[in-house]
């Protein structure tokens, strides 16, 4: 994971799935306790070590199915959970204040059925908190030895290494793992985010590498709804429909040609990623998983990643592309015939 020497699997298994909920969770939230267990010694059994939640997910019901379904299996895997996001109504019980961090921190331990969490997260960006008492909590929590690595998660790439000088000045527990969405449809992230945790040593978390089902190709242009999966409920990602409907029609392409599927296609590119460490994958169903799993033995040729790279490749953003313009081509020429 990044810089460090904790060896995690090329897939994580995320558990938003576990348990239900009324509200936004509903549509993707469907596993119960016995199919919980199943996925999990699935996912162990093929070689996945990194487990993923929140203590946001289904109200805890994701960490406490986890940490069950874990069992004593739990000394042989690394778990990721997070902390930001309302736990319930009073006003303290959100945010990244330290007053949260460590009650989020026990409440998690307790469902986790841990005593430790491998790898801590915060969930989302607080405007109401100073960066200093945010890091500042995570490093007493690995001071305490409740947490092992901390990282972030949805944070702009300013705010992180904001984050990263005050812990290096105060010799803080240093920001190591980055979970963020990154998608063939949703390549934001290399805009500004790659660039920095390749720099910092950093390992990037792929969360909804499938953009929420999306790019598996069961949302068409004639069926726009699909199966009645997360997207009828959990729709948050940003895109072009009209361009998205193309990537897909290009990963059944190259699916059709490595006797794979669209999904396979499209977690395999990711898997490709430099800044990459781990992708996150999810399933409410035992073939779900299975797909997914069938990714890492897939190997895309260098023009189906070509043609996946120029298909979607994001448009670039100042100032990145003056400096890209403006580099000194004499320079550039002699460092390239030296290499």
């Amino acid at each position: 994971m990044g810089d460090t020497g904790l060896v995690v699997s090329r897939l994580a298994f995320g558990a938003m799935t576990f348990g239900s909920s009324p509200g936004i969770f509903a549509s993707v939230s469907k596993v119960g306790p016995d199919l919980a267990g199943q996925l999990v010694s699935k996912a162990i059994d093929a070689g996945i070590n990194f487990f993923n939640s929140a203590d946001v997910y289904t109200g805890g019901q994701s960490e406490q199915m986890l940490g069950k379904a874990l069992g004593a299996r739990r000394k042989d895997v690394v778990i990721a959970t997070k902390v930001g996001f309302r736990s319930s109504p009073a006003l303290v019980h959100q945010g990244l204040s330290r007053h949260h961090i460590m009650e989020s921190c026990e409440g998690s331990l307790q469902r986790l059925g841990t005593d430790y969490i491998d790898v801590y997260l915060v969930h989302r960006f607080d405007q109401y908190t100073p960066i200093e008492e945010t890091v500042e909590a995570l490093d007493a929590l690995v001071k305490q030895g409740k947490v092992r690595y901390v990282g972030f998660s949805n944070w702009p790439a300013w705010l992180a290494a904001t984050a990263i000088g005050i812990q290096n000045k105060n010799t803080f527990a240093r920001f190591r793992a980055a979970e963020m969405y990154y998608s063939l449809v949703g390549r934001d992230l290399e805009h500004e985010v790659v660039p920095f945790a390749e720099h910092s040593g950093i390992g990037v978390l792929v969360w909804s590498p499938l953009a929420g089902g999306f790019l598996t190709g069961k949302y068409t242009r004639e069926n726009p709804k699909g199966d009645g999966g997360r997207l009828t409920g959990f729709d948050m990602l940003p895109y072009d429909r009209g361009k998205g409907h193309q990537v897909v029609d290009k990963l059944r392409a190259i699916a059709q040609g490595l006797n794979a599927t669209p999904a396979q296609v499209a977690l395999a590119w990711l898997l490709t990623r430099r800044s990459v460490c781990s992708v996150l994958v999810g399933a409410n169903k035992m073939e779900q998983l299975e797909d997914n799993l069938g990714a890492v033995k897939l190997h895309l040729t260098e023009q189906d990643l070509r043609e996946l790279d120029e298909l979607t490749a994001p448009a670039p953003i100042y100032p990145n592309w003056f400096s890209t313009r403006v580099v000194d081509q004499p320079v550039k020429d002699a460092l390239a015939a030296k290499a």
